[in-house]
């Protein structure tokens, strides 16, 4: 069901927006615009998700109140380039709960939003090759606007109310268009030093799970494309995909 009030948000002209109600999963219907041709920056935003998912194909709760949306992307790039877009996400997201009223931010590797150290968003990068590569990528972007789960696997937490919807959306999409073109124009090389800015455990102990061990060491580096730079007692490790647990928190 289309929501109602789409009318009333104001969003970069850039974006193309379709805005529901109620979905399954706000990358669902993104990725079915996708491939009946939706051009790039084109923004599915939903009040609630029925079906939502996180990384890994967790469950990711979606009761009304938060922010929840997801942006059709054709970037000009490979993918293994263009998964770099989940920092651009990542900064987009921090820089729209700073202005909401969040203090003590935080990005823990790779696309994570911390706030007082508990999780207060998630980011999803999806994408489809086609006959000649990259055929596009679908970001599903969630943020904790009003609520957060009680029962999480890293603990979280949420704005508490402090702003409506509406205005998340709009200045969420704001700070995503300016990344997202810088990104375009000048590669990776200023988003990781924006992410590194707010970088949570730089140089500091953490753990890094993967699918089949687990590696202790210390967050040396953001590397030149992305990558995770672990020094462990066995040397230098580059983790490309893992999940990263911080001492105390999760």
């Amino acid at each position: 069901m289309i929501a109602p009030v789409a009318d009333r948000v104001r969003l970069p002209p850039e974006f193309r927006l379709a805005a529901h109600d109620s979905v399954g999963s706000t990358n669902d219907e993104a990725k079915a615009m996708a491939r009946d041709g939706a051009p790039d920056l084109t923004l599915v935003w939903a009040r609630e998700q029925t079906a939502g998912r996180g990384r890994q194909g967790r469950i990711w709760a979606s009761p009304r109140g938060n922010l929840y949306l997801s942006l059709v992307l054709r970037p000009k790039a490979k993918a293994a380039t263009a998964a770099q877009l989940s920092f651009v996400a990542c900064i987009a997201v921090g820089e729209t709960v700073a202005e909401l009223g969040a203090q003590d931010i935080e990005y823990k590797w790779p696309n994570d939003v911390l706030v007082g150290g508990r999780k207060i968003s998630g980011v999803l990068l999806e994408a489809e090759s086609g006959g000649d590569g990259l055929a596009y990528l679908i970001l599903g972007v969630g943020i904790n606007l009003a609520s957060s789960p009680a029962q999480t696997r890293y603990p979280a937490t949420s704005l508490h109310g402090a702003a409506p919807v509406e205005a998340a959306l709009e200045t969420f999409a704001r700070h995503f268009r300016d990344w997202y073109r810088r990104w375009t124009a000048e590669g990776f090389a200023p988003v990781r030093q924006a992410w590194l800015a707010r970088a949570a455990r730089l140089g500091q102990a953490i753990e890094v799970r993967l699918a089949d061990r687990t590696l202790n060491g210390v967050f040396a580096e953001l590397g030149a494309g992305g990558e995770l730079l672990l020094d462990t007692a066995a040397g230098r490790r580059i983790v490309t995909a893992g999940d990263v647990h911080l001492p105390g928190i999760g």
